[in-house]
């Protein structure tokens, strides 16, 4: 069984400065986890580039991108916060707030121009920001002895590499205690290769489930 695959976000603030027609087009990327994180971003934008003519924004906020919106802040209807939304929706992205401040050249752009201008702005920012891929995962103990401790720890970092599993870190008492979030439909896998490894003497114990960040293919 394959999971459906969920949004992606990204890492850190990302910025880029485009320039059309001696208009100046700065967009702010940054990642939030809500509506109200978005908000707050786009207040202290609006705050500290004052000057600028237009603050467009774009937001998609949710673990399924399921809220949505977007300002043109004055610019004609549909022509900067629509064309913004949409790239983010193309990007598949979420928990993202997208921001385009404008300082007018003198020139006009006409409606194209300006939608062709915000999509751009957003688009070139995002190709500039680190993704951080996300999946639904199983969080699985394992208690091992220490004298296994380092064997297993090995070969649970090779597994994990494979299996697209992310391991927390080890926690020890009377034994060493390895976690690693794996997806559901690999505990199998799981069980069956650490079993051959030990001869059946561990038993990873599965836990809760939830979204978490993903090491990105490379």
């Amino acid at each position: 069984m394959t999971l459906p695959s969920l949004p992606s976000t990204i890492a850190a603030p990302v910025e880029h400065e485009l320039v059309i027609k001696k208009s100046v087009f700065l967009t702010h990327l940054s990642p939030v986890g809500s509506v109200e994180e978005a908000d707050a971003v786009i207040a202290r934008i609006r705050k500290d580039r004052w000057d600028a003519r237009h603050h467009c924004t774009a937001m998609v906020v949710g673990t399924h991108a399921d809220r949505q919106r977007s300002s043109d802040d004055g610019e004609p209807a549909g022509t900067a916060g629509v064309p913004m939304l949409e790239v983010l929706r193309h990007r598949g992205v979420t928990d993202v707030v997208a921001v385009v401040s404008r300082w007018f050249g003198g020139v006009l752009l006409g409606a194209g121009g300006l939608v062709r201008a915000y999509g751009s702005a957003v688009s070139e920012t995002i190709d500039r920001a680190v993704l951080v891929d996300r999946g639904l995962r199983t969080r699985v103990t394992i208690d091992v002895p220490h004298a296994d401790a380092g064997r297993v720890t090995a070969w649970l970092h090779q597994w994990a590499g494979t299996h697209q599993a992310v391991l927390d870190a080890p926690a020890y008492g009377a034994t060493a205690t390895l976690a690693v979030w794996v997806a559901p439909d690999r505990i199998a896998d799981l069980e069956a290769d650490l079993a051959a490894l030990t001869g059946g003497g561990i038993v990873p114990v599965p836990g809760e489930t939830r979204v978490v960040d993903l090491p990105r293919a490379t």
